[in-house]
């Protein structure tokens, strides 16, 4: 063996050992999800982007079909990271599982309320059935917020269904089984396209601060692992910033989950929604309490729920300005 050739393969041997040691070396964290749409693009986002192993992370995302079914998934311990349902989690967090909010990517109501064609106005919905995912989720609790929004009582004038997330909602409505219902920003094109269906109103218009999408951690992982809590909140702020300023990224996970080529306006929608500084803001999981059925949320104030010291100090050692100067 030649003496520069000997070196190459002794030095990629070293490289080989140092990746190695490394992937060995990330901090594993097990993160439930549930819903389609923005959510579950930007973790593919920071996926594809190799994001999770630039910030020394091992991140195992399992979906999950309800924020319901996320919370009792965290309760068991098999996570120790949740998103996006904000009110499946306030709802652990009121029976007494400890837990933080440490994230809000969205700060308003995002999804669209899609309805059967012959309803015309938000008064048309009386007596029609609503489909949301299970009692107490996020589909639910923004539908009641909706609903109230439009002067109707969820309990009295609409009958509501849990269905599952949203493409089940989807099919429900494209079969006529259901007349009304929340999609994901993401899903609407492919309703629309059936031709069953309309917009009745985009709830991103409506003037009411609501956390959505929102990324919780159980109390233990951020006592006990605060740096590998900060790596992950570094990983989804990089992972905005991808979103937004990556297109060919970003559009590419949307035409995928979307079965669509054309999400320019879509793509624009949710770069103007998603947040550079994905800080918890109390009026927002106010709002989420103050919807919520469950007894306990009355009275429950917001800054009991949230842990916004983390994504300070990222703000302040100057990396979300890094980030959008090309330096991080």
């Amino acid at each position: 063996m030649k003496p520069g050739f000997r070196m190459f393969a002794a030095a990629a041997l070293l490289f080989l050992r140092a990746m190695t040691a490394g992937a060995q070396n990330a901090s594993v964290l097990n993160m439930g999800y549930s819903g389609a749409g923005i959510g579950s693009d930007l973790l593919k986002v920071i996926d594809r982007s190799g994001l999770w192993r630039k910030y020394g992370l091992d991140v195992k995302t399992v979906y999950l079909t309800s924020g319901t079914l996320m919370a009792q998934t965290m309760s068991s311990g098999d996570i120790t990271v949740a998103g996006f349902d904000t009110p499946a989690m306030l709802n652990l967090a009121l029976a007494g599982i400890s837990l933080k909010i440490i994230a809000v990517a969205i700060n308003h109501l995002e999804p669209v309320f899609v309805v059967r064609n012959n309803i015309k106005v938000p008064v048309d919905l009386k007596g029609k059935k609503i489909t949301i995912s299970r009692i107490g989720s996020g589909s639910d609790i923004i539908t009641r917020v909706a609903l109230r929004y439009w002067k109707l009582d969820p309990d009295r004038d609409v009958s509501i269904f849990q269905t599952g997330n949203t493409p089940t909602r989807i099919a429900e409505l494209v079969a006529g089984h259901m007349d009304g219902g929340l999609v994901s920003s993401t899903g609407v094109a492919k309703i629309l396209a059936t031709g069953c269906c309309r917009v009745l109103a985009d709830l991103s218009e409506l003037p009411l601060e609501y956390a959505n999408y929102s990324v919780v951690v159980s109390g233990s992982l951020l006592k006990n692992q605060r740096e590998v809590v900060r790596r992950f909140l570094q990983a989804i702020t990089a992972g905005i910033w991808v979103f937004k300023t990556k297109p060919d990224i970003a559009k590419g996970v949307l035409k995928e989950s979307n079965n669509d080529s054309e999400v320019g306006p879509l793509y624009d929608r949710l770069t103007k929604s998603l947040r550079d500084y994905p800080v918890p803001e109390p009026n927002g999981i106010q709002n989420v309490l103050e919807f919520m059925p469950t007894p306990k949320a009355r009275g429950a104030r917001a800054e009991n729920f949230i842990d916004t010291s983390l994504m300070e100090e990222i703000r302040k050692s100057g990396f979300i300005e890094r980030l959008y100067a090309g330096k991080e």
